[in-house]
């Protein structure tokens, strides 16, 4: 997806992003578990469903063509977004009683 901003693995991290803050916080609040346990969702399947070695990849590969706005509009996009994801998803778990 996305010929010169990699649209794809923006998608998915910045999904993985809300998927990984709603886990935390939800395990937190709702499930008892050993704290160890807590993270094997968040890190095990959700760290599987994104991204970041392509995220790396897709980033240095801009760099290499010269794609700097690009590369740095992805990065700045992807830390910025991605923050407020993780946001999003620990408020949508708060909520939930």
């Amino acid at each position: 997806m996305g010929t010169r901003f990699p649209y794809g693995t923006f998608v998915i991290n910045i999904t993985a992003c809300v998927l990984i803050g709603f886990s935390l916080e939800f395990l937190d609040q709702h499930v008892e578990l050993n704290p160890s346990w807590r993270y094997l969702i968040p890190t095990g399947f959700i760290g599987a469903y994104s991204t970041f070695s392509t995220f790396e990849w897709e980033t240095f590969s801009n760099l290499q063509i010269g794609s700097f706005l690009i590369a740095g509009s992805y990065v700045g996009l992807s830390l910025v977004l991605g923050l407020a994801g993780v946001w999003c998803g620990v408020r949508l778990a708060k909520w939930l009683p």
